[in-house]
């Protein structure tokens, strides 16, 4: 153990006994940072696990054991779901010549979301999840007198989840904390570049407004994947004061104006954390309505409905048709895509009728297409990147990624308002898709119905159906 800490940061030796005040058996290292290194450890008395935070400094260096003693008392005296809570305190003397002090915490199963984001971004759903609690959290905080003034997202940790699942997020790491209108503490350098609000690039005291604005970068890049100022220090915290963070067209407009009011430039434009949870409660509980919505319409009687407008055009299990490849073919040229497809979906199957770039046909499972996706959505979409997005990262889909990395589609919608299909188009390199394109594949994919409602028209004059 002691060996393995050294490797990972040689200022931060493990207790020499391998255990802390005879009763914490300590483990692996899961974090590191300025001021301490923490580890997994098992409290023998209580028989669970527990993470110890183990300061840099020695205590007998008389600043940094200020610093120390202060995150101990702040930690102590505040109780929140959305908080790590601190079990004991304590002086470890292993090394008698060497005294450090150490902080007994709550283990959260899990990661930080830094490590959790870099297999790709979180679902908006999880996003306004994330934010409710930390919002929360924060708020309390603040109430209590207290700053972050380091929120990043290796200081946030969460347990992994489904993409669509509750997830909780708790704030931890107070070592640079302060009161409420008070300076910087000594020698602690404030918070982290790519995440300082633009009125601590300007040598302002930070204020809560100052969190707030963190905490909306944070939730920002939670929700893309991307750091909003990247660069050196200077050149990211510069940055922020030349231009406001972009929220993406793909995040949902409910949740692009929360972190675009809590990343305003001017402190007393940004909103509230008051008003930012109750704008978080209300879009996680607006998007479970809509999933659970689509997933019932999806699944219940309405499928068999569904189901029977797909049979109405006796398109199922026919030969390829060149007037479908010709849409196919025109979506590839409309929308610069090298692949396209025309697809039918009914309760068992997606049924690929027509293809452009590569040859893909017959039956695909529901759980292994797009256009199950598009179906459910009823509407014009698209992914960047299939490969890191939270919708489809998980798809184990039948193209492979070399070919496939980008996704645009848009639903085939009858007269009488069924979702039966769809009308996509794969890219190889991950790109965006234009408002413009997306009316094109619309366009396109109503050009497709239309066909089918003529052949069917067709059929019932024939026959003599009216």
């Amino acid at each position: 153990m002691a060996e393995h800490s050294a490797a990972i940061n040689d200022d931060v030796p493990a207790p020499q006994s391998g255990s802390v005040d005879g009763r914490y058996l300590v483990g692996p290292v899961i974090g590191h940072g300025g001021l301490a290194t923490v580890y997994r450890a098992r409290d023998t008395l209580l028989n669970r696990d527990v993470a110890i935070k183990i300061f840099r400094a020695r205590a007998d260096n008389r600043d940094k054991l200020r610093l120390q003693e202060a995150e101990a008392r702040l930690v102590a005296s505040l109780n929140h779901y959305a908080l790590t809570t601190l079990f004991d305190a304590g002086v470890d003397m292993s090394d008698p010549q060497a005294p450090q002090i150490y902080l007994i915490m709550e283990n959260i199963p899990g990661a930080d979301l830094q490590r959790w984001l870099e297999d790709g971004p979180l679902s908006p759903l999880q996003v306004g999840y994330l934010g409710l609690d930390l919002s929360e959290g924060l708020q309390y905080v603040h109430e209590h007198g207290f700053l972050h003034r380091d929120l990043k997202p290796a200081n946030i940790l969460l347990a992994k989840r489904g993409a669509e699942t509750r997830i909780r997020g708790k704030l931890t790491d107070f070592g640079i904390a302060s009161a409420i209108g008070t300076g910087d503490r000594g020698e602690v350098t404030i918070g982290t570049a790519a995440y300082l609000a633009p009125e601590q690039v300007l040598g302002e005291v930070p204020t809560p407004e100052t969190d707030i604005y963190s905490l909306g970068l944070v939730l920002m890049e939670a929700v893309t994947a991307r750091l909003e100022y990247p660069g050196s220090v200077s050149e990211s915290a510069i940055a922020r004061l030349d231009r406001d963070p972009t929220v993406p067209d793909t995040v949902p407009a409910a949740l692009a104006a929360i972190l675009t009011g809590m990343t305003r430039r001017e402190p007393t434009d940004r909103i509230s954390l008051a008003e930012a949870t109750a704008a978080f409660q209300e879009f996680c509980l607006a998007q479970v309505a809509q999933h659970r919505n689509q997933s019932v319409a999806f699944a219940s009687g309405d499928v068999a409905e569904r189901d029977a407008a797909v049979r109405r055009y006796n398109v199922l299990d026919t030969p390829p048709d060149e007037a479908f490849d010709r849409l196919a073919h025109l979506a590839t040229r409309l929308v610069g895509a090298p692949i396209a497809f025309v697809s039918v979906i009914d309760s068992e199957r997606v049924f690929v009728k027509a293809g452009a770039g590569l040859d893909l046909r017959g039956n695909v499972p529901l759980d292994q297409s797009l256009c199950t996706l598009t179906v459910r959505g009823g509407e014009p979409w698209y992914v960047s990147d299939i490969a890191t997005d939270w919708r489809t990262r998980d798809l184990d889909l039948p193209l492979d990624a070399s070919v496939a990395r980008s996704y645009a589609a848009a639903p085939l919608v009858t007269i009488d308002g069924y979702s039966i299909g769809s009308l996509c188009v794969y890219d190889t390199e991950p790109r965006d898709y234009t408002p413009d394109e997306l009316a094109d594949l619309a366009e396109l994919a109503a050009i497709a119905v239309r066909e089918l409602e003529l052949r069917l028209a067709t059929r019932r004059a024939l026959l003599g159906l009216g």
